[in-house]
């Protein structure tokens, strides 16, 4: 398996004091997000504003409630709208996905959605991870003009899914970049890294809430820090 000299650090954030926190503990780059405590929610106007002024390149959660990701036409509409919004904050990409009842990927939805996003780079959430056929919804994503997968290997963490992601990672060869996510600490990263060969890797690094922050998702310099220093060796 080839050895990749850097991997990438992706950090999710939920404010623009964490984005800045991420950044100066040696992320590459931020998914941006409102509402990590339920998965990550679209970040409001005002926080998107505040894109350019994040020292790294930022990806945009686009998510306009909670709960699965069956979506009505109307919240396709509105999902567009916050795509564009986030091009013009100075986004370099979004993050999003769709699915019909039975779990498999809404391509028609999805459609619409990159080619609201053009340009931009497109990340497929992990609604992946509730696809019944992983290698189907691979192949729909590459179809789609995806340019990476954020996935456990449809496990509850990227650790427990390193087989899945390992064989994604094979399967998809330079056609798309498989991103492992969930649970992804300094402590495993050297494992992510030998059993899957990914070249990048995503967590949220999130520091214990202290009181009066009930549903926050604080980033964790430290840990941010450590997570890189782990990827590096």
């Amino acid at each position: 398996m080839t050895r990749i000299s850097h991997m990438t650090l992706e950090i999710c954030v939920e404010s623009f004091e964490d984005a800045v926190i991420a950044a100066k503990n040696g992320a590459d780059r931020i998914e941006y997000c409102s509402a990590l405590g339920v998965g990550g929610l679209t970040p409001t106007p005002g926080a998107m504003a505040q894109i350019g002024t994040i020292p790294l390149p930022c990806f945009v959660m686009i998510r306009p409630r909670p709960g699965n990701f069956v979506y009505q036409d109307s919240e396709i509409d509105t999902m567009a709208r916050e795509i564009a919004l986030a091009r013009d904050a100075g986004a370099k990409g979004v993050v999003f996905g769709a699915c019909h009842d039975d779990g498999s990927l809404h391509e028609g939805h999805l459609r619409l959605l990159c080619d609201a996003a053009g340009g931009m780079a497109k990340t497929l959430h992990r609604a992946f991870d509730i696809t019944p056929d992983a290698f189907l919804a691979l192949e729909t994503a590459v179809g789609l003009g995806f340019d990476r997968i954020l996935t456990s290997g449809q496990q509850n963490t990227a650790e427990e899914g390193c087989a899945m992601i390992a064989d994604l990672i094979a399967r998809a060869g330079e056609r798309i970049i498989i991103l492992p996510g969930s649970g992804v600490t300094a402590a495993n990263a050297s494992i992510l890294r030998a059993k899957t060969g990914a070249s990048q890797l995503h967590a949220s690094c999130k520091r214990t809430a202290q009181k009066g922050e009930e549903g926050r998702v604080a980033t964790d310099g430290k840990a941010v820090r450590d997570l890189r220093r782990a990827m590096d060796h």
